[in-house]
């Protein structure tokens, strides 16, 4: 499958954002056409990481999810994602590098998810994958329905972080996106190996897709 003209998203974390492959990958998929979206755990991971982004070029811009009402939340339902201001910056050759807040009710910033922002944003983006970075490297398994992937996380076998990854991933592929991967973002190159290869390190969910909402 093409990525070229594609978003892909990329729920990042502190390991995979210093002393990593992670800006040079970002820089090759863009220099191929692919279009990244970068969402950061906490609001101090995505202005370091701008910074270290930007230290070799000008693309990355950080962005609050509660930019331009890009990201309503209701209670702790994430509303309709709007994507004007993202499609606007990728398609100029920029990242976006998204802090996980959205904007309540009141008008107030509120802190969400990252994982459920990553899910979100690709859902609306049409995006054609996630990548969940996690020191983990995985759940042990190569491969997962989105229901497989539903059951594992209600298990109560996982750690806390590691549930909410799984269960964004699920909901993410049944939503519309291609396929999601839980992956350590530590190994050298790992965003090209997912995204332009062949092979999958970590555990991808992927499978029959309907439109569904969490």
């Amino acid at each position: 499958m093409s990525f070229k003209g594609r978003t892909v998203v990329l729920r990042v974390d502190e390991p995979s954002v210093l002393g990593t492959t992670l800006v040079s990958d970002l820089e090759f998929l863009m220099h191929n056409a692919v279009r990244p979206i970068v969402i950061a755990p906490h609001v101090e991971l995505a202005r370091t990481f701008v910074g270290v982004m930007n230290r070799s070029g000008d693309a990355a811009v950080g962005l609050r999810g509660a930019d331009a009402g890009m990201i309503p939340v209701a209670g702790n339902d994430i509303g309709s994602v709007q994507t004007r201001l993202l499609e606007t910056l990728t398609r100029s050759g920029y990242v976006p590098v998204i802090e996980p807040t959205a904007l309540g009710i009141a008008g107030d910033e509120v802190e969400v998810s990252a994982d459920e922002v990553a899910r979100a944003i690709a859902q609306a983006t049409e995006a054609t994958r996630i990548l969940f970075f996690d020191a983990t490297g995985g759940v042990g398994v190569d491969e997962l329905t989105p229901a497989e992937a539903l059951d594992l996380a209600d298990s109560g076998k996982l750690s806390a972080a590691l549930e909410t990854a799984v269960r964004a991933a699920a909901y993410g592929v049944r939503g519309g996106v291609d396929a999601a991967q839980i992956i350590d973002g530590r190994i050298v190159h790992a965003t090209i190996v997912e995204f332009l290869t062949g092979r999958h390190i970590g555990t991808q969910v992927a499978g029959t897709v309907f439109v569904a909402s969490p």
